[in-house]
């Protein structure tokens, strides 16, 4: 497989790490854990659910975050300030997103968080051969929890790089060795070539 996925018999995917490679995956999600940040948490066994459910919804954020990272994980959904739509009050475009994100974006952390920790049990749960590497399979969920996750940590280090357009990456590919960017391109091109494999895998 050569640090790819290949297709598994029966359905899903699968991938050949080294030791160094799932220490990297590992350490990216959890750092994606620890910037979306933590979970609601869980509601008393006796608590009336409906009444939960519209307690979250009202608690939801409105303004998008002032993190560019976390911005380009939960982007408005009218494309922000600046966006407007021919003959359409910017106000009226911006009240549409901030109550759009108060419905959103607490399900959308949360599905985010799901993934990620999903990657994190994923590698977790592997049985290392001699040279320290493994073999991870992916089957039922697993596929489409890793797709969301391999994408959100290319977004998060996209915004760390202030990648907009292929060309920069392309640019940022010819940085010098010593520069201290170097490591987290080579990441960012690594999930992509990770994250095109298993797309066409499944």
């Amino acid at each position: 497989m050569g640090g790819t996925f290949a297709p598994l018999k029966g359905g899903g995917a699968a991938v050949a790490l080294d030791e160094i490679e799932i220490s990297i995956l590992r350490s990216l999600a959890v750092q994606l854990l620890e910037l979306i940040g933590p979970g609601e948490p869980e509601p008393a066994a006796d608590a009336d659910p409906l009444a939960a459910l519209f307690a979250s919804v009202e608690e939801g954020p409105t303004e998008p975050p002032s993190d560019p990272a976390l911005a380009r994980l939960f982007p408005d959904a009218y494309g922000g300030p600046t966006a407007g739509d021919e003959g359409v009050d910017p106000a009226e475009l911006k009240a549409r997103s901030a109550e759009f994100r108060r419905f959103t974006e607490n399900d959308l952390r949360t599905r985010k968080r799901e993934d990620a920790l999903a990657v994190v049990h994923s590698l977790n749960g592997l049985s290392p051969a001699g040279d320290g590497g493994a073999v991870l399979e992916l089957t039922g969920e697993l596929p489409l929890r890793w797709l969301g996750a391999l994408n959100d940590l290319r977004l998060t280090i996209a915004a760390r790089l202030e990648i907009t357009e292929d060309e920069e990456s392309a640019e940022l590919m010819r940085l010098p060795d010593e520069d201290p960017r170097k490591p987290m391109v080579m990441a960012y091109l690594w999930l992509g070539g990770l994250q095109e494999t298993l797309i066409e895998t499944l």
